[in-house]
């Protein structure tokens, strides 16, 4: 078997999961899943047929990820934290074709019990504070916390706070690799 299913799991035939990864207890993984390699799923995880989970993704315990969401490679997902897909549910109402995308790029960090409202991207690197509500898209690289998120700082791609303002211009390095980073603007990047 190309991936590791506790007994508990349930992993609907059709679905697609990658070489060494495991779906833990209790988990469901719909028909129409695509995950990658070496990913993690932890204990009451719930993926939907419309979701693509790239390698090496750490999801964790009683995280639900729902229709219309990607995340990419090396996406860490917190224990509770919560995604979305209707805008202005209803129960009353269908909305299913109205779900809004949301993608969440390489390397990004989804704080525990933090929330992506549907529709956002967020960017690769960046890191969304515990208890967040994200309502729109953050940049590569940004730190965000709060009700709504705002923007507070910027991440390293090792996961290291860099001593540069919330917005203008400057650079750091990243204390744990040495590698630098220009801010300019809103906009960092990695020398």
């Amino acid at each position: 078997m190309a991936y590791w299913a506790h007994e508990s799991a349930i992993v609907d035939d059709g679905a697609q999961i990658g070489e060494g990864s495991k779906v833990w207890h209790f988990s469901h993984v719909c028909a129409g899943a695509r995950i990658g390699p070496g990913s993690s799923l932890g204990q009451g995880v719930y993926v939907g047929n419309d979701v693509v989970i790239g390698a090496n993704a750490r999801i964790q315990n009683n995280v639900s990820v729902y229709d219309a969401v990607t995340l990419e490679d090396d996406v860490f997902c917190g224990p509770s934290m919560v995604f979305t897909n209707v805008f202005n549910p209803r129960a009353a109402v269908s909305r299913k074709a109205e779900y809004r995308r949301t993608l969440v790029r390489q390397g990004a960090t989804l704080g525990a019990n933090c929330t992506i409202v549907c529709g956002s991207t967020v960017g690769a690197y960046a890191f969304v504070g515990a208890g967040a509500v994200v309502t729109h898209d953050v940049p590569d690289h940004a730190l965000v916390v709060g009700v709504p998120a705002r923007r507070i700082g910027w991440m390293s791609r090792h996961g290291e706070k860099l001593d540069l303002p919330a917005s203008g211009h400057g650079t750091a390095a990243c204390p744990a690799t040495g590698q630098t980073y220009r801010l300019a603007g809103d906009v960092l990047t990695l020398l």
